[in-house]
């Protein structure tokens, strides 16, 4: 058993929000652990599928289409890491990782492979409800005839379809964007306030061989051009000393 002493049900009350009722998907293979989570998402408004190996939380993830994932890394058939590379080859579900792994070289391979946040056990099941409301946040994701959609000002990001386009004077421009430069755009409109370093977009947007933070500036330069090429200017914005937020003037 691994959760921690929660406080009282009104903590995990409070955390409360609007996206209630979005479909939490927990991969955790120790049921005890599994049925704490659900009851208490499920007490905040969320409702939750459980998946005990890699496999089924595959197949429950292709079929549910969960707005979040809780994902556990020590798995059997298939570890939380081949889980969350072939989840974000499908797309862009919000995956919080449920981990006794605490190592810094640990964290920076999920986040290579694109880990939204980490909760590492022993954990209050309070903590994790807080964690899963604040990605569900920054998100922002709606959805539309059963696709899932970003919006930020004139910005839409289609998540299932890795679709990027800008609506325009009544007009919708599909951007012709990289891998790299869509998941730099989505990683940024996630959390649109926030200055992002060029350490956290490599780590979390481009490719394993890449190794160098200027590599950043250049994805973010072309990126630039061709939002520049639509009138839209200074987005992705540069914060000097630090690296870059969504920002601009859209």
């Amino acid at each position: 058993m691994t959760l921690r002493a929660a406080g009282s049900s009104s903590s995990t009350r409070s955390n409360q929000v609007p996206m209630t009722q979005a479909l939490i998907l927990i991969a955790e293979d120790e049921a005890e652990i599994a049925e704490i989570l659900a009851a208490y998402l499920n007490r905040s408004g969320l409702r939750t599928i459980h998946a005990a190996d890699g496999q089924d939380a595959l197949i429950k993830h292709q079929s549910l289409k969960p707005d979040l994932v809780l994902l556990d890394v020590q798995m059997p058939r298939m570890d939380g890491w081949q889980v969350l590379s072939e989840i974000r080859h499908r797309g862009e579900t919000p995956v919080i990782m449920l981990t006794a792994l605490d190592q810094d070289i640990d964290k920076l391979m999920g986040l290579r492979i694109g880990a939204d946040d980490y909760v590492v056990k022993p954990f209050s099941p309070a903590e994790v409800v807080a964690r899963v409301m604040a990605v569900l946040r920054r998100a922002k994701t709606v959805a539309v005839d059963g696709v899932r959609l970003l919006r930020v000002g004139v910005f839409q990001i289609d998540l299932d379809n890795h679709e990027a386009s800008v609506d325009l004077d009544g007009q919708r421009h599909t951007l012709d964007l990289t891998l790299t430069e869509f998941k730099v755009l989505t990683s940024l409109m996630r959390s649109p306030k926030r200055v992002f370093s060029r350490a956290e977009l490599l780590v979390s947007c481009l490719p394993e061989g890449d190794t160098l933070e200027r590599t950043v500036d250049s994805h973010v330069s072309k990126l630039r051009k061709k939002l520049e090429s639509l009138g839209i200017h200074n987005t992705p914005a540069s914060v000097r000393g630090v690296g870059y937020r969504f920002g601009g003037d859209a």
